[in-house]
């Protein structure tokens, strides 16, 4: 599996040992583009027509795919050799808390003074954003597997 770090082989007198490889690292590069194109399509649904239920539906789902994806990315970004599992175990995580937090009406309270919040906070609880949320998360993990990596320079063996 790629999220296991390969591991030295047990030393024997007289032979060389290879270092332990650390994780590999996301490259941020490729991270960044997926943050930006991740922005660009989450702003898109909200700006789809509200003239449809349908479409209003499909659009707040898609809002909360993304919003999760968003947060697997910032996420990789900041601890890019965290391993897939643990990344989204914890991007579901704080989107859980966040959509928890609205019950208690903070969040709204934050929109009401400082209205761009909404996209970070939300204002209103829906159970099946969560949903949504787990969605997102587990996509933002599969896509991780097509995103290149740097290789370790621990993973590199010794010079015999």
């Amino acid at each position: 599996m790629p999220d296991q770090p390969e591991r030295s082989p047990v030393p024997v007198a007289g032979s060389a040992v290879t270092p332990t490889a650390a994780p590999r690292a996301r490259r941020r590069g490729p991270l960044l583009v997926a943050v930006g194109a991740t922005l660009v399509a989450g702003v898109a649904t909200t700006r789809l027509p509200e003239t449809s239920g349908t479409l209003t539906v499909l659009g707040d789902a898609a809002g909360d795919v993304l919003y999760a994806v968003m947060v697997w990315l910032v996420l990789a970004l900041v601890a890019p050799r965290t391993r897939t599992r643990l990344l989204t175990a914890v991007a579901f995580g704080l989107c859980a808390l966040v959509e928890l937090a609205q019950l208690t009406g903070g969040p709204a309270a934050v929109v009401d003074t400082f209205p761009p919040a909404r996209y970070l906070l939300g204002t209103t609880f829906v159970a099946t954003d969560l949903l949504a949320y787990a969605a997102g998360c587990l996509a933002a993990a599969a896509l991780d597997r097509l995103l290149p990596r740097h290789v370790a320079l621990s993973a590199v063996s010794a010079p015999r």
